[in-house]
């Protein structure tokens, strides 16, 4: 773990530019949102995820979380089929301000094409320079 100007960059994630990590589990994938994505948001309000067995499609709106500031889309990281949805996030949407990086997760997905669609994200050096960037 890493602070970049406050926020927390995980090691061993992947991030997206739409604020989101992916943590690759063997044939599977986590999906959340950064630490950056919920202290932007303050107070997470609301989260609408999709239901197992949906389909993600990498750069495309999956659903959305809500704080007391926005509403704002989530995007997916990575294509393929959601096999679990994060139902104390649903329930207990402040879990995302809490823990981001573990209970706070969204999704689990099988993705359709993992190798391929992980070149067009951050792996954690990039991340940590894009956090840099982010900072000024």
């Amino acid at each position: 773990m890493v602070k970049v100007d406050g926020y927390e960059v995980s090691e061993g994630l992947y991030y997206t530019k739409d604020f989101e990590w992916v943590k690759v589990e063997g044939d599977k994938v986590r999906v959340g949102i950064t630490d950056y994505a919920q202290k932007q948001l303050r107070e997470i309000v609301y989260a609408e995820l999709p239901s197992p067995g949906t389909t993600t499609k990498q750069n495309e709106p999956y659903g959305t979380v809500e704080s007391v500031k926005a509403v704002s889309d989530l995007v997916a990281p990575i294509s393929g089929t959601i096999e679990e949805v994060n139902a104390e996030v649903q329930s207990k949407p402040e879990t995302l301000n809490e823990d981001p990086f573990g209970k706070g997760w969204l999704l689990i997905v099988k993705p359709s094409n993992l190798q391929a669609e992980l070149a067009n994200i951050m792996d954690f050096d990039k991340a940590v320079e894009w956090h840099k960037s982010l900072a000024k």
